[in-house]
């Protein structure tokens, strides 16, 4: 541990970085008693690990690894092992049952500081598409990863020379080092102005390959091929592990229908039938905004994100408690609209937001001052997640039935997990007004439920609920049809249902989270085309819907 304090201490030296803090945890050990009746005590080994950060000038211009542009693209390597192949300690290693004797390292530091400074560089430039470290299973786990995500081929070429080297080592030990390195994804096109940066700042690179849209993998090395598989099978293979561990942590069932995915994946099909725009600077500078309650309670933990959505699309946010409303602080007569955030309410002890529905429907007089907002026909209500589970509860969504064990609920994911993703969703015609334009719509959105499956104990109001078109947004799969199928359904509601809304349109309930995606940075992935042309979320028009509704029902 000291060695490797040093070592820490002498590179942190020379490429002019520091530690700002630190954590002494030697003295971790744990006591247990076997069965044999005897104490044992196991002590946390000495190790040393650093999480590094840099400033990051621009959030929207974030390298991810999934290819982008294949058939127009080459892939270009950049060792920074100093052209050394050690496997100590690798995960080849580990395969083998084995250390190692010599593990990686950074032996010149002037080049890792050197490259930084020019992948800074072809990022501000646009150069660079893709990019993925070999740090964590060598060259060929980034470039499989890579082609991976980017649901794409490749065709790879290492030959002898590079970086000025005489000889290569074996296949194993090139492919598989853990050495310090990277590969990036770049436009053929741009070549020479890739290699101008990587020249200026002194950085020795190789093009190893380019890429295809055709779903099969080669690898020659000195003249001989190494690998040739279609890439579905290797992706099979590399998530063989992941789906054996699911089953016994998840429900096989919803392990076996992700599963059969696993060799046809495809990107979402995402389409727009209207156009996002900025909210006017006019707008957001106006005085006379109208007013939305951001009603939040104990464990809520959305109300931000909703706040600065409403924000954005020129609406006057107010943090409202349950306990201002029963203080007397806050009334809802003075707002247009109330949003019932999401996070879980009491932790989610009593189930899907029954404690902060009980708080409204166990005291008459905040009970009678929701029902007269409900009742006006100048406000609009929106809710997500937990927020959703309480409307549905309430009765708001998609109408409050004479028995309240019929109301419509939200159960349960099928999965038997809190489901945390990504998600595709299509917005099919509805009467809902914050979802005005956007009908025929596909768009990604993020999820965050472990009780997010619709259920309807009363067979006619499902029925209504469909033949009306009361669920504005469904799950869809990567073929754009709606779906029960897990992953693309998280919860394993019926006929995908995500959302749920009220026969005037005024009050919308979905458990998708689009206060999380009203920026475009927020998305984890955007199409090319849609990521250089849009100028704002699509998710923002749904806020900016209610703000024109508000604007045009004084």
């Amino acid at each position: 541990l000291y060695q490797a304090t040093i070592a820490m201490a002498d590179i942190m030296t020379e490429l002019g970085i520091a530690a700002d803090g630190g954590k002494d945890s030697l003295s971790m050990a744990t006591t247990f008693t076997t069965q044999s009746g005897n104490t044992e005590t196991v002590i946390s080994p000495g190790t040393l690990v650093i999480s590094a950060y840099a400033h990051c000038p621009d959030i929207r211009d974030v390298v991810t690894p999934d290819l982008k542009r294949p058939g127009q693209s080459s892939l270009l390597y950049i060792d920074l092992g100093s052209g050394k192949y050690r496997i100590g300690a690798s995960a080849l290693a580990q395969v083998f049952i084995q250390v190692g004797d010599e593990s990686p390292d950074v032996d010149e530091p002037a080049l890792l500081r050197n490259s930084f400074y020019a992948i800074q560089e072809l990022i501000e430039r646009k150069l660079v598409l893709a990019g993925h470290d070999r740090s964590d299973g060598g060259l060929i786990t980034t470039l499989l990863e890579m082609t991976f995500a980017g649901n794409c081929g490749f065709d790879v070429e290492i030959k002898q020379g590079f970086a000025g080297q005489t000889t290569i080592p074996s296949s194993i030990r090139y492919l598989f080092a853990e050495e310090p390195g990277l590969v990036i994804e770049y436009l053929t096109d741009r070549e020479p102005e890739v290699f101008e940066i990587f020249k200026a700042h002194n950085v020795p690179v190789q093009v190893i390959g380019k890429t295809k849209e055709e779903k099969n993998l080669t690898i020659q090395y000195e003249g001989q091929t190494v690998l040739n598989e279609t890439m579905p099978v290797l992706r099979a293979l590399w998530e063989e592990t992941g789906f054996r561990l699911e089953q016994l942590q998840s429900n096989p069932m919803c392990v076996r229908q992700e599963h059969r995915y696993a060799f046809d994946m495809k990107a979402p099909p995402y389409r727009l039938t209207f156009t996002p725009e900025p909210t006017a600077p006019e707008l957001l500078k106006r005085k006379d905004k109208p007013k939305v309650a951001i009603i939040r309670e104990e464990g809520s933990n959305g109300d931000r994100e909703m706040a600065s959505a409403f924000y954005m699309a020129g609406f006057e946010p107010w943090d409202v408690t349950l306990t201002d409303l029963l203080e007397g602080q806050v009334n809802l007569n003075q707002f247009r609209g109330v949003s019932f955030v999401g996070g879980f309410s009491y932790a989610d002890v009593l189930d899907s937001a029954k404690g902060w529905a009980g708080v409204i429907r166990f005291n008459q007089e905040l009970w009678n001052q929701f029902q007269a907002f409900y009742r006006r026909t100048d406000t609009f209500s929106l809710g997500v997640c937990n927020g959703c589970q309480l409307m549905a509860i309430l009765g708001w969504v998609p109408w409050q039935t004479e028995k309240e064990t019929m109301q419509p609920r939200f159960i349960h994911n099928d999965s038997h997990r809190f489901e945390s993703r990504f998600s595709t969703v299509t917005i099919l015609p509805s009467p809902s007004i914050m979802l005005k334009g956007m009908e025929n719509s596909i768009l990604g959105v993020w999820v965050a439920h472990g009780e997010g499956k619709a259920y309807f104990p009363d067979k006619d109001t499902f029925e209504n609920v469909i033949n009306k078109g009361l669920s504005p947004l469904r799950y869809v799969d990567d073929r754009g049809i709606l779906t029960q199928d897990y992953p693309f359904n998280p919860n394993g509601s019926p006929h995908g249902i995500a959302s749920l809304c009220s026969q005037n349109g005024r009050h919308l309930a979905m458990m998708p989270h689009p206060e999380r995606t009203f920026l475009l940075w927020q998305w984890p992935w955007l199409p090319e085309d849609m990521k250089n042309n849009l100028q704002a979320s699509p998710w923002l028009h749904m806020f900016q819907n209610a703000r024109k509704w508000c604007e045009e029902n004084p």
